[in-house]
């Protein structure tokens, strides 16, 4: 009983998938200010620079929220130690997101500390809760906190740094940490993990993952909401909103309405959880949940200046939102059921046609076209999947 109660795994019993627990999603809550806190950020630093500074901080938002994701999907987070430790995980979120609006200027450090505390601090911790029960998976994260720490010595060096030094350093450590699991955290003397030592269980990963994009879409709606609610009823504020509203069913729809359940089963059933779970979920949800963002960022300049002429950065959020999100969903897929979905390339073209008319448009009338094509993609796969099945 003493060794029962020091491991902290979850139990495994081949039957069904793990449940995701209340303090995962109490967890998660502190995500849900991430993204409006990045939202705004790039909202309000709409350059080439913004968003690549913008970009830089949601790598570094999802990766740390993917890997309490992965940990939590080995760990038991009933078990005191671990709800204790995604306790701390908040804590220190919390502080990583307060600082995210000034992470390029006198909160660098700060956002730099909380975040290599996390990422180091949780991958100690899991490495510690290992070492007797599971040897393969100790000697990854031991792999794992090796790669961790030297990013985060580029962070941390980054939030030291200013300028182009900060933005060198931090893009430095992000490369190191999205090609550390492509490269199976070789680590002298360690060797390399491979998608086989990562015994992942399919059906906790693609829900907890589920849970973001839906923590994400609950974003864009809390914009369009804020911000209508400060304007007047005419017609372009009116047309804008319904579009907006109309592109967070649309995405939902694509996403939920069989997508994620197919892949989930996929997913649970496969004899290499450990790829599927590092390519569709760890890497493809990026654009994915990206172009939620960038769609809430399209979607409240269209409210606030519906009329007139499109400009460049209003034309490239409401265009480059849609993108993304298809381009993400349909690498999703790809790895998830070995095809590529034919309305998802057709609605790309589409989107790309919408390019040399932008200029001629209104933004609210630019942000129906783009709603239009999401619409189109949900209506046309329901479509297809009805008369397949009949």
């Amino acid at each position: 009983m003493i060794g029962a109660r020091r491991d902290l795994q979850r139990v495994r019993d081949g039957h069904g998938h793990h449940r995701v627990t209340y303090i995962e999603l109490f967890f998660d809550l502190v995500f849900v200010f991430a993204i409006t806190q990045l939202s705004h950020g790039l909202l309000h630093h709409l350059t080439p620079l913004g968003a690549f500074q913008a970009a830089l901080l949601f790598l570094a938002v999802w990766w740390v929220w993917i890997y309490t994701c992965w940990i939590t999907n080995w760990l038991d987070p009933e078990r005191p130690a671990v709800r204790l430790l995604l306790l701390a995980l908040m804590l220190a979120g919390l502080v990583m997101s307060m600082s995210l609006p000034e992470a390029f200027e006198d909160k660098g450090l700060t956002f730099a500390i909380a975040f290599v505390l996390m990422q180091v601090g949780r991958s100690l911790f899991v490495a510690w809760a290992l070492r007797r029960h599971n040897a393969r998976n100790y000697r990854n994260f031991l792999r794992i906190t090796a790669w961790l720490a030297v990013s985060g010595a580029c962070w941390i060096a980054g939030g030291l740094s200013e300028g182009p030094q900060r933005m060198a350093l931090w893009g430095l450590a992000v490369a190191i940490e999205f090609a550390s699991p492509s490269l199976g955290f070789w680590t002298p003397g360690l060797g390399r993990s491979t998608t086989a030592d990562w015994d992942v269980e399919g059906g906790h990963m693609a829900e907890r993952c589920a849970l973001f994009v839906i923590i994400a879409l609950g974003e864009t709606l809390l914009m369009t909401g804020a911000t209508v609610a400060e304007l007047p009823r005419e017609a372009g504020v009116l047309t804008a909103f319904g579009a907006a509203f109309a592109a967070s069913v649309a995405m939902w729809w694509i996403y939920f309405d069989a997508a994620a359940e197919r892949a989930s089963r996929t997913f649970a059933s496969s004899d290499d959880p450990g790829k599927i779970a590092r390519l569709a979920y760890t890497y493809f949800h990026l654009p994915l949940v990206a172009g939620i963002v960038v769609s809430a960022v399209g979607d409240e300049l269209a409210l606030v200046h519906p009329n007139g002429h499109v400009d460049l950065k209003t034309g490239a959020v409401l265009l480059a939102g849609p993108a993304l999100y298809l381009v993400g969903d349909l690498l999703f897929r790809r790895v998830t059921t070995q095809r590529i979905p034919r309305a998802h390339v057709v609605a790309l073209a589409a989107l790309a046609a919408l390019v040399p008319a932008a200029g001629a448009l209104t933004p609210a009338l630019l942000s129906v076209a783009t709603s239009s094509v999401l619409v189109a993609v949900a209506a046309a796969e329901t479509f297809w999947r009805r008369e397949a099945a009949a």
